[in-house]
């Protein structure tokens, strides 16, 4: 596709910002950090309201769920779900970020570990285990970025994590650069977790190449790329919105709960609610109305009544 020419992004540029709601899984490319790719994609939907749920680093490539309008009250959710990669570890040495994009600053011999030891270390890295997060990173400390103080030549201290390590397993090996797929919690450093591999064999090794896969319910089945998106965008408005996928899709796999129209009516109030169906376990659930769709986010009490916690807006109740 031909570059947009300098007249239409101008005149693109002066439209004013619209409404729109929804999900839109994008293939994040390599070489640009998620905040860009945000903001490409808003300006490309000129939409008033849009965020991201939860960075890839610039190496990184694969899912990232941006949401657009009401889509935005979920966006806290899948910040808490739990993510999937694919990732390649290069062993041999050890760079600055733990990561292709830094400087090697550490090497050893490559092509040691045999693949019963990585097995054994791939079991030992398994469920609940503490991290301590790279430097590169975006936390803070004393209100400055990690980040920011180790390009400044700083190295501090910081406290370990506790995150879970739900699933870790060879893919391929190859005593160089294995492959590994990884489903773990948020806050997980897959490049912290890929050094931590890297000790436990007696080696060194650093992120090569990492894809995301998953964000909770959402898979890279079927996502978007940048310039399959610029190309709609070209095409209009209607060819755009036609990528979003309905917000409750980013908590597909919750239960799901409908309500009567009473029902619903009292919800919106801010009341707990009876609903039909008995035996629920107390926790999070998908409210739908008659008529009205996809309400929200409920919680089911003790006593088996739904109370609301995120309501999305109703054009007839304003709320």
């Amino acid at each position: 596709m031909s570059p947009m020419s300098p007249q239409k992004m101008a005149a693109r540029g002066r439209r004013a910002k619209r409404i729109v709601d929804g999900l839109l899984l994008l293939d994040k490319p390599t070489g640009m950090t998620s905040n860009a790719a945000l903001q490409r994609v808003k300006w490309l939907f000129q939409a008033r309201k849009a965020g991201h749920t939860g960075s890839l680093d610039p190496l990184a490539s694969g899912v990232l769920p941006l949401c657009f309008g009401q889509a935005t009250k979920l966006s806290g959710y899948l910040l808490d779900s739990d993510k999937s990669y694919r990732v390649t570890a290069c062993f041999g040495a050890r760079t600055d970020t733990a990561d292709a994009d830094g400087e090697i600053v550490e090497r050893c011999e490559p092509g040691t570990v045999s693949e019963a030891q990585l097995q054994a270390a791939v079991e030992g890295l398994r469920g609940e285990i503490d991290q301590i997060p790279p430097m590169y990173s975006a936390l803070k400390k004393d209100g400055v970025r990690l980040y920011e103080l180790a390009r400044a030549g700083q190295e501090v201290v910081r406290e370990p994590r506790r995150v879970t390590i739900h699933e870790l397993e060879i893919e391929a090996y190859d005593p160089r650069r294995p492959v590994l797929t990884v489903r773990c919690s948020k806050g997980t450093y897959v490049r912290t977790l890929v050094e931590d591999l890297a000790r436990a064999c007696g080696s060194l090794a650093y992120v090569e190449c990492l894809r995301r896969t998953r964000v909770g319910s959402l898979t890279d089945q079927r996502i978007w790329r940048l310039d399959e998106i610029e190309a709609a965008a070209e095409a209009g408005q209607e060819a755009l919105d036609a990528l979003l996928l309905p917000a409750d899709q980013a908590i597909a796999d919750w239960p799901a709960v409908e309500l009567g129209a009473h029902e619903a009516y009292y919800l919106r109030q801010g009341h707990a609610v009876a609903a039909a169906g008995q035996g629920r376990s107390p926790g999070r659930v998908r409210l739908y109305g008659e008529g009205h769709g996809f309400l929200g986010i409920g919680e089911v009490l003790g006593d088996g009544r739904v109370a609301p916690k995120r309501l999305m807006v109703n054009a007839e109740s304003g709320a």
